[in-house]
C-alpha cells in the first residue's frame, strides 16, 4: 500500500485550524470596528481658529436636522434652473472663495454619514459693498441681511414634495459615491432624506400662509413652536397678526455688557446663555444632540467681539454737533459712546436693555404677538433636570431698547426692519418711505442704511402688509433737518 505523503498530520491540521481561527477572528475584528467606526462613531470637523469656528463648526444640528453631505451637494446640480445656476447662494447664503460650504453650515459624520447643517454664523454675517466698489465686506456678528430664510424653507418643502427627487436622479449626480455607499444612499439616506423633508413640510406648512419675510428678516418663534412642541399652526389657532411676526436678525457683537439685559426683539429672556442655546434650536439644534462646547465657545468669542467701525470717512464738526441731540432724545434708552468706546452702563442709562411698552414706543406688533405666555412656558420646559434648563423666558408687553453700537451696520431699522435708514427713522411715520427695495448690499453714506431704490431682482417691501409697519419709535422726529443730519453723523461714530 503507498504512502500518501501529502497528506496532513494530526498535528498539521490542528494548526491549519488555529490559524483559520485566528484570520476569521481577526476579520470579524476588523469589520467590527470598521463597523463602530462608519455607523457607531461621530467625527466633526474641527475650527482651530475661533473666527472660522463661527463661520463652519458644529453645534450639534446636523444629527437631527442636517442632510447628507453628498445630497447637500447634488441639490443644486439637480434643481439648476430654480436656483439660477447660483447654487445656495442663491437663498442669500454667503460663499467664501476656496470655501467648501457657504458661510453658516457645518459637517459632522453621524450614523456613517457625512452630513451637513447651519450654525449660528448663518444668520449672523452681514455683508456690504461701499459706493463705487464691488468687493463685498464681511461683517461677523451682523445681520445676514442677504439671506432670504422663508425662501430656503419653501424650497426644501418643495423638494420633499417632489417625486424627481429620489434615489436614481440623485445617485445620477453623485459621481464620487462608492459601490459600497451606494446601496447606503439608495436604501437609507434618500429615502430619509426625503421622509426628512415632508414632515418639515407638515410642520412648517403654515409658513406658506404667510407674506414674504424677504432678505435679512426671520420668523423667530413660529417654526419654533411647531417643530420643538408640535403647537398648532392652522389658521384656526393663529390669527393674522401673530402668523406674520418677520423681524430683522439681530446684531450679536460685544455680548459681555448684554448679560442681565432684555434680549430677543421683545426682550423675553434677560441671559445670554440662554439666549444663544435657544437659538441653537432654532438653526435644528435639539436638547440631545446640543454640543454644548462648540456654543460655548462661540459664546465665549462674541463677549468681546467688537462692533465694526464705520467704513468711510466721519464729518468730525457735524459728529460733534450732533452728540448732544444724541444725549438728549437718545442716550437713556440706548446708551453711548463713553471716553474709551460704547458706553452700556445701565446705571447712568435708565432704560437701557429694559422693555419700553408698546403703549410708548407704538411699533408693529408681529414680531410681539407671535410670542405668547403658552409659548414661554413650554420653553421654559427645554433642558428640564438639566445645567442647561431653561428659566427666564416670559411674555412682555413690548419691546426691548438696545445698545447702538454698530448700529450703521444694522439696516434697516426697527425690530421689522421696516425703516431703511437712519434719516428715515427720524422722520414722521407719515414721512417715512411706504414702499422700498431690501436686498442692496451697497451701504448710503449719508442716510446710514442701505440704498433702498427700486432694482432688478430686489424684494419690494410694503409697509401695509401685517407684521411690516413702520409706525412708533417718534423720538427725535420733531428735530430740524439739519440736527437730524448732525445726529445721524454723530451715529456713525458709536
Amino acid at each position: 500500500m503507498a504512502i500518501d505523503y501529502e497528506r496532513l498530520t494530526p498535528i498539521e491540521v490542528a494548526e491549519r485550524k488555529r490559524r483559520r481561527i485566528f484570520w476569521a477572528v481577526l476579520a470579524l475584528l476588523l469589520i467590527a470596528v470598521l463597523v463602530w467606526r462608519t455607523f457607531f462613531t461621530e467625527w466633526v470637523v474641527a475650527q482651530d481658529d475661533p473666527l472660522d469656528h463661527f463661520k463652519y463648526g458644529s453645534i450639534g444640528s446636523e444629527g437631527a436636522s442636517g442632510l447628507p453631505r453628498k445630497v447637500f451637494d447634488a441639490i443644486p446640480e439637480l434643481y439648476a434652473d430654480h436656483m439660477q445656476g447660483q447654487g445656495w447662494q442663491y437663498f442669500g447664503l454667503v460663499q467664501e472663495e476656496g470655501a467648501a460650504l457657504p458661510v453658516g453650515f457645518s459637517r459632522r459624520k453621524v450614523d456613517g454619514i457625512e452630513r451637513v447643517w447651519l450654525n449660528c454664523s448663518v444668520c449672523h454675517m452681514g455683508t456690504y459693498t461701499l459706493p463705487g466698489e464691488e468687493e463685498v465686506q464681511f461683517i461677523p456678528g451682523a445681520p445676514s441681511n442677504q439671506l432670504r430664510l422663508q425662501e430656503l424653507i419653501r424650497f426644501f418643502i418643495d423638494v420633499g414634495r417632489d417625486p424627481g427627487l429620489n434615489a436614481d436622479a440623485l445617485l445620477a449626480v453623485m459621481d464620487d459615491t462608492n459601490f459600497i455607499e451606494r446601496p447606503i444612499y439608495r436604501y437609507i439616506a434618500v429615502p430619509a432624506v426625503k421622509e426628512g423633508l415632508l414632515d418639515l413640510g407638515r410642520q412648517l406648512s403654515f409658513v406658506e400662509r404667510q407674506h414674504d419675510w424677504g432678505p435679512g428678516r426671520v420668523d423667530t418663534f413660529n417654526p419654533y413652536k411647531a417643530i420643538q412642541f408640535n403647537f398648532p399652526m392652522g389658521p384656526d389657532s393663529i390669527d393674522e397678526v401673530a402668523l406674520n411676526g418677520a423681524a430683522d436678525y439681530p446684531a450679536i457683537w460685544m455680548q459681555a455688557p448684554r448679560e442681565g439685559m432684555q434680549l430677543h426683539w421683545d426682550g423675553n429672556n434677560d441671559s445670554v446663555d440662554e439666549r444663544n442655546l435657544s437659538a441653537a434650536l432654532g438653526a435644528g439644534v435639539t436638547p440631545v444632540t446640543a454640543d454644548h462646547a462648540a456654543i460655548e465657545r462661540v459664546r465665549d468669542w462674541l463677549l468681546e467681539l467688537p462692533s465694526p467701525r464705520w467704513p468711510l470717512d466721519i464729518d468730525a464738526d457735524l459728529a460733534a454737533e450732533g452728540a448732544p441731540v444724541y444725549a438728549e432724545y437718545c442716550a437713556e434708552c440706548h446708551g453711548g459712546a463713553g471716553a474709551t468706546g460704547y458706553d452700556y452702563d445701565r446705571g447712568r442709562y435708565q432704560k437701557l436693555g429694559t422693555v419700553e411698552p408698546l403703549s410708548e414706543i407704538g411699533t408693529d406688533v408681529g414680531r410681539w404677538a407671535s410670542y405668547d405666555a403658552d409659548f414661554a412656558a413650554a420653553q421654559n420646559m427645554l433642558y428640564a433636570g438639566t445645567d442647561y434648563a431653561f428659566r427666564h423666558f416670559r411674555k412682555t408687553n413690548g419691546y426691548a431698547n438696545q445698545p447702538l453700537d454698530g448700529i450703521w451696520a444694522r439696516s434697516p431699522y426697527l425690530h421689522n426692519g421696516s425703516v431703511p435708514t437712519l434719516r428715515d427713522l427720524l422722520e414722521p411715520a407719515e414721512m417715512r418711505p411706504k414702499v422700498w427695495w431690501r436686498g442692496h448690499l451697497e451701504i448710503d453714506p449719508l442716510r446710514v442704511g442701505y440704498r433702498s431704490d427700486e432694482a432688478e431682482g430686489l424684494f419690494r417691501y410694503d409697509t401695509a402688509l401685517p407684521g411690516n409697519g413702520n409706525g412708533g419709535h417718534s423720538y427725535g422726529t420733531e428735530l430740524s433737518a439739519p440736527e437730524k443730519d448732525a445726529l445721524v453723523e454723530y451715529m456713525k461714530t458709536l
